[in-house]
């Protein structure tokens, strides 16, 4: 996948965390993200992670697109300082056109909306609707429980054992965007949202 002129969605939580190595991180990745010439897709939001990874890529000179639906628009979440905000309906709506827009996919820790998104951006991807990299950054460990309940789902025969690779597990920015650079599409897949 050539970064240079793709569109990288983020997923990531709309509060900062306790720990700020998660605002660090989320930081880190705006910046490379721009740096490296990709867009930035993500929430829309100003807040939390979602900020701070728009934030970042908004001053190294990167182009962030925010989609947000109308209801957390209301509640003055909206990011004001956005290349483009694309506001929606619904939520379903939101993830379509993230998904409709982006090369590839980055999750960055977060809570249920963040889980929600990646496991859905997966999921589209196991029926047939998109052939794009999706990377977890697994900063500290934060996402081993999900790395273990998809080894137990594996083990327990509600998974391929080949769709374990339909979700790429990272240590940091660095990997996850030496994992995004390198991506190729299996030939044998074919998607509704292939990759531009």
């Amino acid at each position: 996948m050539n970064l240079r002129g793709a569109s990288v969605a983020v997923y990531c939580g709309s509060s900062p965390g306790h720990d700020p190595a998660f605002l660090a991180l989320a930081t880190e990745l705006g910046q490379a993200l721009a740096l490296a010439g990709s867009a930035v897709v993500y929430g829309g939001a100003s807040v939390g992670l979602m900020g701070a990874v728009a934030d970042a890529a908004l001053r190294a000179g990167g182009r962030v697109v925010g989609v947000l639906p109308e209801s957390l628009r209301a509640r003055e979440l909206a990011h004001g300082g956005l290349s483009e905000l694309h506001i929606t309906d619904d939520m379903h709506a939101r993830k379509l056109k993230m998904a409709t827009l982006a090369n590839g996919f980055v999750a960055l820790p977060g809570g249920y909306g963040t889980w929600e998104e990646l496991l859905e951006i997966a999921t589209w991807r196991q029926i047939g609707l998109h052939r794009k990299p999706l990377v977890v950054i697994n900063h500290d460990g934060y996402y081993d429980p999900l790395r273990a309940q998809i080894d137990r789902a594996v083990a327990a025969g509600f998974m391929a054992p080949t769709l374990r690779g339909f979700i790429r597990f990272v240590g940091g920015v660095v990997a996850a965007m030496e994992h995004l650079h390198g991506y190729e599409a299996p030939a044998d897949e074919h998607g509704k949202f292939a990759p531009r």
